[in-house]
């Protein structure tokens, strides 16, 4: 068993660790699973988070896309940003690229603030 902050800190290593191999890496197949790595990452951070959420059932919104889809749209703001920032590096789409990241952090970070562990109320007291 991994302590805490190690273990709290794995899904974001591995979407660092996908990030920078998609920039320093060559090969098609390197590139495809650094993209691997990074979704694995993303959808390690959506099941905990999942499970974190400590706003009420009845305030829950349903929408139109589907809820792993929507989970893993900010990280998939953060993943086109890094692709085109690799693959297309102009003026443009470097200031495209910015602010995509700055969306998909911004969406991250509003999702947070509802997902928050909580101890079950026999031990809490």
């Amino acid at each position: 068993m991994l302590i805490k902050p190690l273990y709290e800190l794995l899904p974001f290593s591995y979407m660092v660790i996908g990030c920078v191999s998609i920039f320093l890496l060559e090969p098609n197949y390197a590139l495809i699973a650094s993209v691997v790595v990074y979704l694995y990452g993303a959808h390690i951070y959506n099941l905990r988070s999942k499970n974190r959420r400590t706003d009420a059932k009845r305030k829950r919104k349903s929408g139109l896309i589907p809820e792993t889809l929507y989970g893993l749209m900010p990280f998939i703001y953060v993943l086109t940003a890094v692709s085109l920032y690799r693959f297309y590096p102009r003026d443009s789409s470097t200031l495209f690229a910015l602010c995509l990241i700055a969306y998909g952090v911004y969406l991250i970070l509003r999702r947070s603030s509802y997902r928050h562990h909580r101890l079950p109320r026999s031990i809490s007291q």
